[in-house]
């Protein structure tokens, strides 16, 4: 049975890079991960107002992530950070008692036209997550930190670059292992 992942896309944009790596890892794993990508674009901003009788739509995203069995991160940066919606989505998740997140398995994907690939967002992000509210368990070691992501895709945003590819391949499969270690850890 494939690995239940929701992919919380951090970026706003109708041709957004880092959802074109997700649907790739979709495409590409379906037999062993069922992703589901989750826009956070239209997500009401938090305030400790509404804590407490959220909006409908961060109900359903709440909802929509805590019905998972693990969580992908995928993350642009924005002037040398995660974009203010993703950190917005994200104090959501933290927040009404539910720990939508915690303890959840979970790994982190950027691309960038940029050389870095989002590797300054994703050292924010990881400082975020690590907050005990939130808290998923995040696969160590498997940073990936697409640079020119631009250059490395076709026309019609096929990810083409082999190496790339074979990266990402690995990752996911280490995620894999990763979280099939996890689980029998929380049945023993």
């Amino acid at each position: 049975m494939a690995i239940k992942v929701k992919a919380i896309i951090g970026s706003t944009s109708s041709s957004s890079y880092n959802l074109k790596i997700v649907e790739h890892l979709r495409k590409r794993f379906a037999d062993q991960l069922d992703i589901t990508p989750v826009f956070i674009n239209d997500l009401e901003a938090f305030s400790i107002d509404i804590e407490n009788n959220p909006p409908e739509n961060v109900k359903d995203f709440k909802n929509n992530v805590k019905d998972s069995d693990a969580v992908l991160f995928a993350v642009p940066e924005y002037n040398f950070s995660i974009p203010g919606t993703m950190k917005n989505a994200i104090d959501w998740l933290s927040r009404g008692g539910d720990f939508t997140i915690q303890g959840k398995p979970g790994f982190v994907v950027g691309a960038s036209m940029g050389v870095l690939g989002s590797v300054r967002a994703q050292l924010h992000l990881r400082e975020i997550l690590s907050n005990p509210a939130l808290a998923p368990v995040l696969l160590p070691g498997n940073e990936v930190y697409i640079g020119s992501v631009h250059e490395k895709m076709n026309e019609t945003g096929e990810l083409t670059d082999e190496a790339t590819i074979g990266f990402l391949d690995n990752v996911v499969n280490n995620f894999i292992e990763f979280y099939n270690k996890n689980q029998k850890i929380i049945e023993a």
